[in-house]
């Protein structure tokens, strides 16, 4: 499956465990040797009540990844095509927590995607105090950007044109930094207007993806906070365009709408 061109193999498992282990994901991830995808998402069985699933996420290094946005709406629609879910609403665990998610009428997928926190031990980051932006050294430049959990951590920077910027070479330095202990997903940010930017992802543990849910969300966050984009807007990625909404309250969920999509169904032998 994919959401605008990130592309996930997604494991049934309600019913019985494949146990795979790390090498294995690696393989059906290889482009070359095994299925080829950015991530592989499992669906398991779910111990919360109302929701249909409980989803977890492993990047193509065979790690386990926190939250993927893209990837929830590919699970939502897989559910729907498989007869599990009545009506236009239905609810998934993920970590844990319970997360909303809404068919609309034009077949995209709405999710709230809970709230995002600056808090420095949330994301995290090895800093006490809560900026609004941070700066450290990458390939001997001084490098800002802002930072933020969306249920997985994220740094993003602003660029003047992200056709240009440099993405592999700073997000692969920046990911792998002393200041982020569990890693981070590094964004590039071009604000258009204050209702739409372009966004290119180096992801943690896969490298640049055509999309990225959760970066997206990162995004808008940062930028609201920096007060340089309003509460609803268009993210347009290499793979498509998202739209985020969040109000700027602390409390209050980011919201993303988007699509997902079955590319085929088959069976690999490990």
């Amino acid at each position: 499956m994919h959401g605008l061109g990130n592309d996930f193999v997604l494991l049934d498992e309600r019913d019985f465990s494949f146990g795979l282990n790390a090498a294995q994901l690696a393989l059906i991830a290889d482009r070359r040797f095994g299925i080829g995808c950015d991530q592989i998402l499992t669906l398991e069985a779910s111990s919360l009540p109302g929701t249909l699933g409980h989803y977890r996420i492993f990047n193509a290094d065979g790690s386990e990844a926190e939250h993927c946005g893209n990837g929830v709406r590919c699970v939502a629609h897989y559910l729907r095509d498989s007869g599990d879910v009545q009506g236009e609403k239905l609810a998934l665990e993920v970590r844990g927590a319970a997360l909303e998610l809404t068919f609309e009428s034009d077949g995209l997928v709405r999710v709230d995607m809970g709230p995002p926190s600056f808090v420095p031990s949330d994301i995290p980051i090895s800093t006490d105090t809560m900026g609004q932006r941070y700066e450290v050294d990458v390939n001997g430049e001084a490098c800002s950007f802002g930072c933020v959990s969306i249920g997985n951590p994220h740094a993003t920077m602003i660029v003047d044109e992200v056709a240009v910027a440099d993405v592999i070479a700073i997000g692969s330095a920046l990911q792998d930094h002393w200041f982020f202990p569990q890693k981070v997903n590094v964004g590039f940010m071009q604000v258009v207007d204050r209702d739409r930017i372009r966004l290119r992802v180096f992801e943690r543990g896969v490298g640049e993806t055509l999309a990225c849910g959760t970066g997206a969300c990162a995004a808008v966050a940062i930028g609201v906070l920096w007060e340089q984009l309003d509460g609803s807007v268009d993210v347009e990625l290499p793979g498509g365009t998202l739209q985020i909404e969040w109000s700027g309250i602390a409390t209050d969920p980011l919201w993303m709408t988007g699509p997902a999509e079955t590319v085929f169904k088959g069976i690999i032998d490990l």
